[in-house]
């Protein structure tokens, strides 16, 4: 059996890197390094915090998770998705409250991993990961409209509508400059690609548009008349608590947990499937705990894998973590010694990078998609955007996640009953010479707490109009509890009325739980038999028996 953790790079050294894996691995990680710059600076200034945040998260959780994680291409960092839970976050508890929060989130992810869960995260529903995805693009877009135009407001609201409603108000200050250099910054890192493969648009649209600011002097915020200066060094900080007010932060540390396992795993599963490999997804929870334990006391903020930069890395060569400790280290020495020239950058810049990460993170064409699909996927789709986009990610997940698991279910016990009648026309057309005194039921798929009633109920009302009731469960995979209590009333109730139920085609592990719940002691273990034919021979003998 393979260990909980495992990191890959650990298993790689053991193996051994040939020359010129490690040249490709050390330009590919110089370029992502470049490409995470501005990345780095935008993530962290939308989401309420200084430039140099963002910069340290993507140095230390990125060198943290491509050392102790389990894929061999991730590149970890700060994130789009994360602004608006770190925003929140920070303005309701504030830096220190941030800090803790998000240890506690490494801290969660840790045992997610030591929990062997990282199997099961993948299993969130498609709509629901796009439902909130979807929301905090939009979420993400809604806050860089007040940098795009230049608008003069000091404080904005926390709520969407709030938020609109101010601009609405603002529209007539809107500064031309701003919008110009905006829409300047939108052109450049989408088209600038075509002409500059190797070189990432957005930090081409930084050095050009910052540049031209500066020698021309236009009249625009920038970070440093925003923020001030921008520190190069990375010092220890410790939070201020009290103990008593860790429950506070359960919620939001177990939201950013959430939220990044299944993006650090989304990050794995499609790197995967570039390069044709395979993470460790325990191992891969577990490194991102670690680097979201650490981070924090350095100052940065909560870190995942970032689909974009992984993709990036694979494009560019990296094949192995080296690449992303390279990509931490060039972001180091960047910050070092060019940190100083990154307060100059115009705010408005910045609104035309994330404009365009809220773009592609919007997935408008799977949105459109899955409004075309059952309404159960529509109903968890449109609840997680508007609960994300109008209440709080928090909520959006949660109630997301439960009402997956509910549609999951009912869709479960319906396919369940309907199968159910095509099995009885099927038994019926094979045995129309029963005695009418015996009737069939056969039970399609587990009996769990999703279908248990309605079999239940089913079984009554067929059961009520025989002697002798014959329950068929070749096709019974496990019982859970409450299948075992539905399965147990039922039985009462229709030997109280005379009927004697006898079981076919149970299999071990369903006999054990029976036996255990004494459940085969009620029915009598006479009349429960291996095969449907024995089941049948002895229905038959006992209605005989019974009539003569």
């Amino acid at each position: 059996m393979e260990p909980v953790f495992k990191p890959k790079l650990f298993s790689i050294l053991k193996e051994g890197l040939t020359k010129e894996q490690l040249l490709s691995d050390l330009l590919a990680g110089i370029v992502v390094g470049i490409v995470a710059l501005p990345l780095a600076i935008a993530f962290a200034v939308a989401s309420g915090v200084s430039p140099d945040k963002g910069l340290i998260t993507a140095v230390i959780a990125g060198f943290l998770i491509s050392v102790f994680g389990g894929s061999r291409v991730q590149i970890g960092g700060p994130t789009g998705a994360f602004i608006i839970i770190v925003y929140g976050i920070v303005e309701q508890y504030g830096v220190d409250g941030l800090i803790i929060s998000t240890v506690m989130s490494g801290i969660i992810l840790v045992l997610f991993g030591l929990l062997k869960l990282g199997a099961l995260l993948k299993y969130f529903p498609y709509p629901l990961v796009v439902g909130f995805t979807s929301g905090i693009a939009l979420v993400i877009f809604s806050t860089q409209v007040k940098d795009a135009l230049g608008l003069p407001i000091d404080k904005l609201p926390s709520g969407f509508l709030d938020k609109w409603a101010v601009y609405f108000t603002h529209l007539h200050e809107i500064n031309g400059y701003a919008l110009a250099i905006t829409a300047a910054t939108v052109i450049i890192t989408v088209f600038s690609v075509k002409f500059l493969k190797k070189v990432p648009g957005s930090l081409v649209a930084i050095v050009l548009i910052t540049t031209i600011v500066q020698l021309a002097g236009v009249p625009v915020t920038t970070i440093e008349s925003f923020f001030g200066e921008i520190p190069n060094t990375i010092e220890f900080v410790l939070p201020s608590f009290a103990l008593s007010d860790l429950s506070v932060y359960i919620a939001p540390a177990l939201t950013i947990a959430m939220l990044g396992s299944i993006e650090s795993l989304l990050s794995a599963v499609v790197s995967d499937g570039m390069i044709s490999g395979n993470h460790r997804s325990n191992t891969e929870l577990i490194g991102q705990g670690i680097a979201n334990i650490v981070t924090p006391f350095f100052g940065g903020i909560p870190a995942t894998g970032a689909i974009a930069r992984t993709a990036t890395n694979v494009k560019n060569g990296g094949r192995t973590p080296i690449a992303g400790i390279v990509h931490a280290l060039t972001l180091l020495m960047i910050m070092l010694f060019f940190g100083s020239f990154a307060k100059l950058i115009p705010m408005s810049t910045l609104a035309g990078i994330l404009i365009v990460v809220a773009y592609n993170m919007s997935e408008w064409r799977e949105f459109r998609a899955i409004l075309k699909d059952s309404p159960f996927d529509i109903i968890v789709l449109l609840s997680t955007f508007f609960l994300t986009v109008l209440v709080d990610l928090t909520v959006a997940i949660e109630v997301g996640v439960v009402l997956s698991a509910l549609l999951f279910m009912n869709r479960m016990a319906d396919i369940n009953i309907k199968t159910q009648a095509e099995l009885d026309s099927d038994i019926l057309e094979d045995y129309t010479d029963l005695p009418e005194g015996i009737a069939i039921y056969e039970i399609s798929g587990p009996l769990f707490f999703g279908s248990a009633k309605q079999y239940a109920q089913t079984i009554k009302e067929i059961g009520f109009q025989s002697k002798i009731l014959i329950i068929r469960m070749r096709h019974v995979p496990f019982v859970d509890s409450t299948g075992l209590h539905n399965l147990q009333g039922m039985i009462k109730s229709l030997q109280n009325s005379g009927v004697k139920i006898v079981l076919s085609g149970v299999n071990d592990s369903v006999m054990k739980d029976l036996k255990e719940h004494q459940l085969s002691s009620l029915i009598g273990e006479s009349n429960i038999l291996h095969s449907f034919d024995d089941a049948l021979n002895h229905s038959i003998k006992a209605y005989a028996h019974s009539q003569s």
